[in-house]
């Protein structure tokens, strides 16, 4: 299966990283690549709810495919939203149906930081694209 090519970006560079301060890094760096939401979309109807840390999330549907927003107030959150977004960036409803979350972070080098709140943050998150696209 082949990856959205910011997903392909992104795994190219987490994996020429040696080790885990290059990784924090340049998670950090993708965290300064999502759109800023506006403070209205900075509303409790788009707040995750399951995450320790604030996280806002905006889908919208364009000829059947999605493009989603996020925001956090959590720098290494936003790093990983980034990620996310980057991984289901394009994909039609039943791909992000589908998406295995753990397995992405697994490729990435990245899920052995994880700990168990930003998992199920993260899985949340995930979980609300797809309650938005069933919507």
């Amino acid at each position: 299966m082949s990856l959205p090519g910011n997903a392909q970006e992104a795994l190219d560079a987490f994996s020429a990283c040696p080790g885990w301060e290059q990784r924090a890094r340049l998670l950090m760096q993708w965290g300064e690549r999502l759109q800023p939401l506006c403070e209205a979309e900075r509303c409790e109807a788009n707040r995750v709810n399951g995450c320790e840390s604030l996280v806002w999330l905006v889908g919208d549907c364009h000829q059947g495919v999605w493009q989603f927003r996020a925001a956090s107030d959590a720098r290494l959150i936003r790093g990983l939203l980034a990620l996310l977004l980057a991984r289901i960036d394009g994909l039609e409803t039943q791909a992000l149906q589908s998406l295995d979350l753990a397995e992405w972070f697994s490729q990435l080098g990245l899920s052995r930081q994880l700990s168990p709140s930003r998992s199920n943050g993260l899985n949340a998150v995930l979980q609300r694209m797809r309650e938005l696209t069933r919507a």
